[in-house]
């Protein structure tokens, strides 16, 4: 049979960077330390195709990730991002003409949560991995992998805060007593989507729950599937008495990230992007910023 993926292209100068399969939905079994995950997660792979081929061999993609994770359930996988390693160096046995592969993997993940034990549910999160091999040499590859997690919550804006409470204490003027300096005002509020990406050097491994724990405490407060009247009041309070900009989003983030994982070395890349939608604007507000937690460690200790 002819092998017209490997015929020369029309165009034979222009190679590709990405030529894969996207959107493959499999469950996939992760063993964590006393326990057991199951996962549903929409795969990309991809890898480069040379000048030289007018195709990629695309069925080799979904046989390998057939073979890597639908049997899974007797041969779970250490997590999300080693999935996603061993996939990116199979892509390069079986694309020989390949230099460079990559897989990203995306799944929601719950954990639970509740503003109260008596309100206690299993909520969604984001979790996501990447993972990009190169050929360097006939017998050598390398392997670059992350791992991100992504929670949803809310913020209060500190400043339309301090606005409004000039504004209401003209109209109070009791509000000008110095013990009520504190006293939480109205202000405008927004859902609050934060993530975080560790780039892991080789061998380091963190927790998502880890992960989603420190994006929450960054954000003025958590936002919960399961509150009564009381509760809202409570989450609505917690939020005023932390009013955040997206860029105190990013920074009480990232502040917290040495002490919260000491063990990491110091070359681990950070990633951090928050993303605001706006109550009382008709656009989001975001904020980014690229690290390593060695810079972290240097810049706040």
């Amino acid at each position: 049979m002819r092998d017209v993926h490997a015929l020369a292209p029309a165009h034979d100068r222009l190679g590709l960077h990405r030529v894969g399969v996207a959107a493959v939905k499999k469950p996939l079994v992760v063993q964590r330390p006393g326990r057991q995950v199951t996962l549903t997660v929409a795969f990309a792979v991809a890898v480069d195709l040379p000048s030289t081929r007018k195709g990629s061999d695309l069925s080799r993609n979904a046989e390998l990730l057939a073979e890597v994770v639908d049997w899974t359930s007797q041969r779970p996988v250490s997590s999300l991002e080693s999935a996603c390693a061993s996939i990116a160096r199979e892509l390069l046995v079986r694309h020989p003409y390949a230099t460079r592969s990559e897989v990203e993997a995306q799944a929601e993940y719950f954990a639970t949560r509740g503003v109260s034990p008596a309100r206690r549910s299993l909520e969604n999160f984001g979790l996501f991995a990447r993972a990009t091999a190169h050929r360097e040499g006939p017998d050598s590859l390398s392997v670059a992998r992350s791992v991100a997690g992504e929670a949803v919550g809310m913020t209060a804006c500190p400043c339309a805060m301090e606005t409004a409470r000039e504004k209401l204490t003209a109209e109070f003027p009791l509000l000008a007593d110095p013990s009520l300096r504190n006293l939480p005002i109205v202000t405008h509020n927004q859902r609050n989507r934060t993530r975080l990406t560790l780039d892991l050097p080789d061998g380091a491994e963190v927790e998502v729950d880890e992960l989603l724990e420190a994006i929450e405490a960054a954000q003025s407060s958590p936002t919960y599937a399961i509150l009564k009247r009381g509760d809202e009041a409570d989450v609505v309070l917690a939020a005023h008495r932390h009013p955040k900009f997206v860029e105190d989003v990013v920074r009480d983030l990232l502040a917290s990230l040495p002490a919260k994982f000491p063990s990491l070395p110091d070359a681990t890349g950070v990633q951090v992007r928050t993303v605001s939608e706006e109550s009382i604007h008709k656009y989001d507000v975001t904020s980014s910023h690229e690290s390593t937690l060695g810079e972290l460690r240097a810049t706040v200790g």
